[in-house]
């Protein structure tokens, strides 16, 4: 396989383990390749305020896409470099039509300020602990602000949570593109009913395919590992595309490549193997 340009890879079920932890030899392998001359992008559906525990066990290098594609982070000075904010019209259309269709739906926002909103009803948002890539607890976050999810809504919505406290999170995609797919681009990483919206046309691709054309890298240049349905369309537009063992029936369907499980450094494994580097130990 020819060495990519460009690594991108999805943070949780994919370069972090269950613990929700990162190896020394996968921090390791990732420093080499860079050393090698490629491009290493973490591409996510965290939020931006949950990278700066991320920057400090990567080791403050490179670059991470946050919110779906939302948010392009700078690791290193860990500061916001672009957005791609919801319109506060189509949010409060989009929350409208998905509470008519779809009872007992409750909302959240994530905010370009690193910022979280939420109606009552909706789980408060985990703090993330410096020093730690793990979430504890259900201290609210920054900013969290409770109320009609309607008065909450302005113009810096990176991303809208939809959450059903019943439905699988594939039969409530399936319910909510029904009536929004159409306005927004609606995904889900979670293994519960949780949704995640962003703008229409910023995916995980887009934002990474925009990112690799300003280094003059193209869709052939690059590497991309995910496990979750929000993986997919970076997945499907990378050169390369790779399941971990542990993806999502989705994921596994639109790959033709897996790696290891996420607990044995699936990440890691693939690219020592692609750029010759020595194996864990």
């Amino acid at each position: 396989m020819t060495r990519p340009a460009l690594v991108a890879t999805d943070l949780d079920g994919t370069l972090l383990r269950s613990d929700v932890t990162v190896s020394d030899w996968t921090v390791d392998v990732l420093r080499a390749v860079e050393a090698a001359g490629a491009m290493v992008v973490i591409v996510t559906g965290r939020p931006q305020r949950s990278m700066v525990p991320v920057a400090e066990a990567l080791g403050h290098t490179g670059t991470a896409i946050c919110a779906n594609g939302a948010v392009v982070y700078d690791l290193t000075e860990e500061r916001v470099i672009d957005s791609h904010v919801l319109d506060a019209t189509v949010v409060r259309k989009v929350t409208g039509t998905v509470r008519e269709a779809i009872p007992d739906v409750h909302f959240a926002l994530e905010l370009a300020d690193l910022g979280f909103r939420r109606e009552p009803g909706y789980p408060e948002a985990g703090m993330v602990v410096p020093g730690s890539l793990g979430r504890i607890g259900a201290a609210p976050a920054a900013h969290g602000d409770v109320g009609p999810i309607d008065e909450l809504v302005d113009d810096t919505v990176v991303k809208l949570l939809i959450r059903h406290g019943e439905l699988s999170p594939g039969a409530l995609l399936t319910a909510a593109r029904d009536v929004v797919g159409d306005i927004v681009e609606v995904t889900h990483s979670s293994r519960v009913g949780l949704l995640e919206v962003s703008a229409a046309g910023v995916t995980k691709a887009t934002t990474l395919a925009a990112l690799a054309a300003q280094h003059g890298i193209e869709a052939s240049g690059v590497m991309a590992l995910g496990d979750m349905p929000n993986d997919i369309p970076m997945l499907a537009w990378a050169g390369t595309g790779y399941g971990m063992a542990n993806a999502h029936p989705d994921v596994r369907e639109v790959v033709d490549r897996m790696a290891p499980h996420h607990d044995d450094d699936g990440v890691a494994q693939v690219l020592a193997g692609v750029f010759g580097l020595a194996d864990a130990g």
